[in-house]
């Protein structure tokens, strides 16, 4: 195959979403909101490792390009409007050292010739210290995938890759060169885990290494994997998980009080989380209640819930009227509040 043509099939291979800044799920966050379309696409198209999940591995052609030939691609199609942001992974055909010298290569060329637009650049098991620090020096955000919640869930579907060595110990790197900006992805379904094992390992997550997001990719079979015949995760679970995971992340419920929501297998129903744990607890008086209170009713996030704390320090909330003034536009938000003893509304009040 030619340059030119192994140039066009990896551009056609190359994805295009489009960016959400947080807290809107699932999209990527961008902090300066200038990202609209992520170009996202591999350096290497052919993968050595084993990962059962993964399409890469039946690519038998060695379809890759060049730093310099990925990053005069990109360069054109951000010229002309047609990608704002740059999501830069590999497949690792020989050695893992190379594949990252290439991603780190392109980031480099990118920012010399004066891209200054969103760059996530992947950093690959097994990868070297001084390669993620140079790619933390470079990008806006660096990533290692996880892809399993546990060693012995990871090695159900990836004999190569040493949970221990190759991902988490990497991840402590990762978490050390770009505190705060990183993130890490698992595939959700693959290896047979519950949302209990999910959702310790996010918990720990957090708490440990404190990324900026963590990602969930429900799992779909691929023809020519080991688990091509595997039932596919239904995207309500996967989505399920963003919702859990905004739970610890931003509202700071406990694990254990997450947990309370799991079935007897230990699996998340398909309802909203916070509402149900919001009906197995009393109203909560909008005009008493402490930050940590508002944000357990479902349609107050922390910015609605501070805005609540701020204007009843002038006046006490008595209606639907006081609350959606302060931004709360959430549906079925009465059933789970009341306005203070005797008020008239706490028991009618809805959205």
């Amino acid at each position: 195959m030619s340059r030119a043509a192994e140039v066009a099939a990896l551009t056609r291979a190359a994805r295009f979403d489009r960016c959400v800044p947080d807290p809107v799920l699932p999209g990527i966050p961008v902090a300066s909101g200038r990202c609209r379309r992520m170009m996202k696409v591999l350096l290497h198209g052919r993968c050595a490792y084993d990962c059962a999940y993964c399409g890469i591995r039946t690519c038998r052609e060695d379809r890759s390009l060049s730093p310099a030939d990925l990053a005069d691609l990109f360069l054109r199609m951000w010229r002309e409007g047609r990608a704002d942001g740059l999501f830069l992974s590999s497949g690792i055909p020989r050695d893992v050292d190379e594949a990252m010298e290439g991603i780190l290569e392109t980031g480099e060329i990118l920012r010399r010739r004066g891209y200054d637009g969103y760059l996530h650049l992947k950093v690959l098991p097994g990868a070297a210290r001084a390669d993620i620090t140079d790619l933390a020096r470079v990008a806006d955000r660096i990533s290692i995938n996880i892809e399993a919640p546990s060693a012995s869930r990871l090695s159900e579907i990836a004999g190569v890759k040493d949970y221990r060595q190759d991902i988490e110990k990497r991840q402590t790197w990762v978490a050390d060169a770009m505190p705060g900006r990183h993130t890490t992805q698992l595939v959700v379904g693959a290896a047979g885990e519950n949302d209990a094992e999910v959702l310790a390992c996010i918990a720990g997550q957090y708490r440990r290494l404190a990324p900026a997001r963590i990602y969930y990719s429900g799992f779909r079979p691929l023809p020519g994997t080991p688990l091509a015949s595997h039932d596919p995760t239904p995207l309500w679970r996967q989505n399920r998980l963003y919702q859990a995971d905004a739970l610890l992340r931003l509202y700071h419920f406990s694990t254990d009080e997450v947990a309370g929501v799991l079935d007897e297998g230990g699996f998340l129903q398909n309802a909203d989380p916070k509402r149900l744990l919001a009906g197995e607890r009393p109203r909560v008086d909008v005009n008493r209640a402490s930050l940590a209170d508002l944000l357990r009713v479902p349609g107050i996030g922390p910015k609605n819930a501070r805005r609540v704390l701020a204007a009843r320090e002038k006046s006490p909330l008595r209606s639907e009227r006081d609350l959606r003034a302060c931004g709360v536009r959430g549906r079925g938000v009465g059933r789970y509040v009341t306005f203070g003893e005797g008020d008239v509304q706490s028991g009618i009040f809805e959205f």
